[in-house]
């Protein structure tokens, strides 16, 4: 039997900057994480940081290489009707904008700041259940090395994802679990192509679907296209995707797609998932183990940070000066936050995406990209919930209670 005050499931951002949040505070951790370290840090997602994730890496010491080598955007682009319109993100919402950094060099920058503090990472190490959760010692019964182990915790946090064990500790009468399938999926693609601009994003509507223009640096475009959820990206040739991208972001001033050899395609569904409550007994989610919006705002990495800033503050509070109020409002807490980022998500995904047939869709999504870009308490409402501000003011204390 091995011991840890907290012991984290899953070694993604959630769990990594949730075991910096604790050690910082002298609570003494581990982290299970079933891959391999090259696993975890080669698998390729969303790389949009909100400011406050990135003032919260900045905190911990982990934003020099993001600093050095992300993009800062202060505004970003929508395009519809062969038009383009420039949204003043910063200069709306006071300040704050977006930044363009990789989760996986995200994950990279955690990962080496916790080996530099000593905290022990277990990669490969297979949680097979957690035993318990109710008890003031808590279980996690995992293999590695082909050797069977069990570690007793006070707490635990499960950051396992979607397919984890974490979520499915909690008891069937517990758990409640809303969920939404789109019709459509996106066909991504990374690019050996420079890209259009890396001054900001650019968001297009078309009659055909959806189309996004992104980057990884000034070498390498990310840019997805709207296709149906069934749809294989091998059915789809370099010259048929190009064609496709260049007439969605095509606009009548503008310069066409810089192309280049296709080095990545894969289809990524669309769809959002809620479980709630958020904690079981000593057993306490966060990330995609607890939720997964559609991929339209790029909320996930975002959401899933700020759910461990709020779980470590709970946490401290308890281990350090056995004050649970906090830790028993985390789930209540937590979720005000998650709702307010599914109800985004949920707006700007039937906002840009294209519903074939359906001519009333098409005509309330050409009234609100009109209100978009020319209402201004419209796009600055839009605007704060994008940056991630309507979010954070959503709960800035801990401790207040949730409304009835």
């Amino acid at each position: 039997m091995e011991r840890a005050q907290v012991g984290i499931v899953g070694a993604g951002p959630a769990g990594l900057v949730l075991a910096m949040l604790l050690e910082r505070e002298g609570i003494e951790c581990r982290v299970l994480e079933l891959r391999d370290r090259e696993y975890v840090e080669g698998r390729i997602r969303a790389g949009l940081l909100e400011q406050g994730t990135v003032d919260l890496l900045a905190d911990l010491g982990v934003d020099e290489r993001l600093r050095r080598e992300g993009f800062h955007h202060s505004s970003f682009e929508v395009r519809f009707d062969g038009r383009r319109h420039r949204i003043p993100l910063s200069e709306l919402t006071g300040g704050p904008g977006t930044w363009i950094y990789g989760q996986q060099e995200v994950v990279k920058d955690l990962i080496a700041a916790l080996e530099r503090r000593g905290v022990p990472i277990e990669f490969e190490a297979a949680a097979a259940q957690i035993e318990d959760a109710e008890s003031d010692r808590p279980t996690i019964r995992y293999e590695r090395g082909g050797e069977e182990r069990r570690l007793a915790c006070d707490l635990i946090a499960g950051c396992d994802g979607f397919h984890g064990i974490a979520r499915q500790t909690l008891p069937d009468a517990v758990l409640g679990t809303y969920s939404q399938s789109y019709p459509f999926a996106w066909l991504g693609i990374l690019a050996e192509a420079a890209p259009m601009t890396t001054e900001e994003l650019i968001y297009a509507h078309h009659p055909h679907g959806f189309a996004l223009h992104s980057f990884r640096s000034t070498e390498l475009s990310r840019l997805y296209l709207q296709v149906p959820p069934t749809d294989d990206p091998d059915r789809w040739s370099d010259s048929e995707i190009w064609a496709e991208l260049q007439r969605r972001l095509q606009v009548e001033d503008g310069a066409a797609l810089n192309e280049g050899p296709i080095l990545q395609k894969s289809i990524t569904p669309m769809r959002a998932f809620v479980a709630e409550p958020m904690q079981h007994g000593n057993l306490f989610l966060a990330g995609d183990a607890a939720h997964i919006v559609p991929p339209t705002a790029a909320k996930g990495l975002n959401l899933a940070v700020s759910d461990v800033r709020l779980l470590a503050r709970a946490m401290t509070d308890h281990l350090l000066r056995g004050d649970r109020g906090a830790l028993d409002a985390y789930s209540a807490t937590a979720l005000r936050g998650v709702w307010d980022v599914q109800a985004f998500s949920w707006e700007m995904t039937n906002i840009f995406h294209h519903v074939p047939g359906d001519e009333l869709a098409a005509k309330i999504q050409a009234a609100q990209l009109r209100r978009l870009c020319s209402s201004p308490t419209y796009t600055r409402m839009f605007c704060e919930a994008y940056a991630g501000l309507a979010r954070r003011d959503g709960h800035p204390d801990l401790r207040e209670a949730p409304p009835a």
